[in-house]
């Protein structure tokens, strides 16, 4: 694409790998050039904390804010309820007021760590499209609304076309979601002159969809943005990890954890990651993914410092540097490492290394405990262990002991 951007959110957007597609780069760019552009993501309430999947659009709404615009983050109270179809082979589970609400408290924790909320015309709002949604009169909403969409081309878009090409059930509950994200849009540009919805790019179709209704209902030209999907370089999705999800909320996954997800980064991806996950300048970013060799791991460490220090601050990424370096270089016991807990109940006459191996999260089933033995993949405080029948007593346990899963993953073992 050899269109050069004016504005500096545009810029961003192009230099870092930020842009998939968007409706009118040109209209886009010269509205941000000429003022405040109120632009939203949305976010369905439904798990208590976002995950690694969704920190690039974060960043998105960070820069722009840093650029000038106002970011809104919608939170899905109403859509929660429906279930977002696209690209699901099954229905998601429906959750009720309480729990919404409680996923929603969970998510606003890691917002606050990106942008700066408040009542001046750049600063973030949050935002419940249950405020307009859960009000909705079925009859006038068919009548005023339904009547702009065609089901035909509804059936066109690929997140439909996927599940029904499959022969996997879609039900009309689903279906209507496009629908209501298509209103989200025209809502948040009445009510708050929103310009611009972004989103990954397998939301383009219910991007495009609001677009169309607003302008045939408001008559409002508005804009859609999307960013790539993300994948590392050896084609997995991101954000998937042995151990499960990557969560943002530390509740949920210590920082030291997180450190270490963004440490354990591929070579391939790590020029990529900068760009896309810290603020160093391009230049910086493309230097530091260019090193090869040993050099590389400096830049995945200044990687794990950098997006670390974002979200959990600049204390909790020092910690986490320290601690890797003592489990790492100096056959240690890091004091922020994963840690299981036993009672003496739970110990009773003696627990199998097995068992430990999969209640610390270095295995997800004694199968796969027993495989990272067989292969001399586990170490007992930093020594191989080749035995799988290994009983682990109370005795052994006065003091923590170490659990190694290949060279990166370690957990500590201690008597409550």
């Amino acid at each position: 694409m050899t269109y050069h951007p004016k504005s500096d959110f545009m810029n961003v957007m192009m230099t870092r790998g930020f842009l998939a597609d968007c409706t009118d780069y040109q209209g886009l760019d010269e509205a941000l050039s000429n003022g405040v552009v109120p632009a939203y993501i949305g976010y369905d309430a439904t798990a208590k904390s976002l995950h690694v999947g969704h920190l690039m659009n974060i960043m998105v709404l960070r820069w722009l804010q840093k650029c000038g615009h106002k970011p809104i983050t919608l939170m899905g109270g109403g859509t929660t309820k429906v279930g977002d179809p696209s690209f699901r082979a099954d229905e998601r589970p429906l959750l009720d007021d309480a729990a919404i609400a409680d996923n929603i408290a969970g998510m606003q924790k890691v917002f606050a760590q990106y942008l700066t909320y408040g009542d001046d015309p750049k600063d973030a709002i949050m935002l419940n499209n249950a405020e307009w949604l859960d009000g909705l009169n079925y009859l006038s909403f068919l009548r005023d609304i339904g009547r702009h969409f065609s089901v035909n081309r509804m059936l066109s878009f690929e997140s439909v076309k996927s599940r029904l090409d499959r022969e996997q059930s879609l039900s009309f509950l689903e279906f209507n979601y496009m629908i209501l994200q298509a209103y989200d849009f025209l809502e948040l540009n009445r009510r708050y002159g929103c310009l611009l919805q972004m989103g990954g790019s397998d939301q383009w179709g219910n991007i495009v969809n609001g677009i169309d209704l607003t302008r045939r209902v408001l008559d409002q030209e508005i804009f859609g943005m999307t960013t790539p999907l993300l994948t590392t370089s050896d084609g997995r999705k991101m954000g998937k990890s042995q151990g499960g999800a990557i969560w943002l909320n530390g509740d949920m996954l210590s920082p030291y954890e997180f450190w270490q997800f963004w440490r354990n980064t591929t070579d391939a991806d790590t020029g990529k990651f900068l760009k896309l996950f810290t603020e160093l300048p391009v230049e910086e970013c493309d230097r530091l993914g260019a090193l090869e060799g040993s050099e590389i791991n400096a830049a995945k460490i200044i990687l794990a410092n950098e997006v670390t220090t974002l979200l959990h601050g600049a204390a909790a990424a020092q910690a986490a540097e320290a601690t890797a370096r003592e489990v790492f270089e100096k056959g240690g016991v890091g004091d922020d490492l994963p840690t299981l807990t036993l009672s003496a109940e739970d110990v009773g006459d003696g627990i199998s290394i097995v068992q430990l191996i999969v209640k610390s999260g270095l295995a997800k089933s004694g199968k796969e405990a027993k495989r990272l033995i067989a292969e001399n993949g586990a170490k007992i405080n930093d020594a191989p262990l080749t035995d799988a029948g290994l009983m682990i007593d109370a005795g052994t346990l006065s003091n923590p002991i170490k659990l190694s899963a290949g060279k990166k993953r370690h957990a500590l073992v201690q008597l409550g």
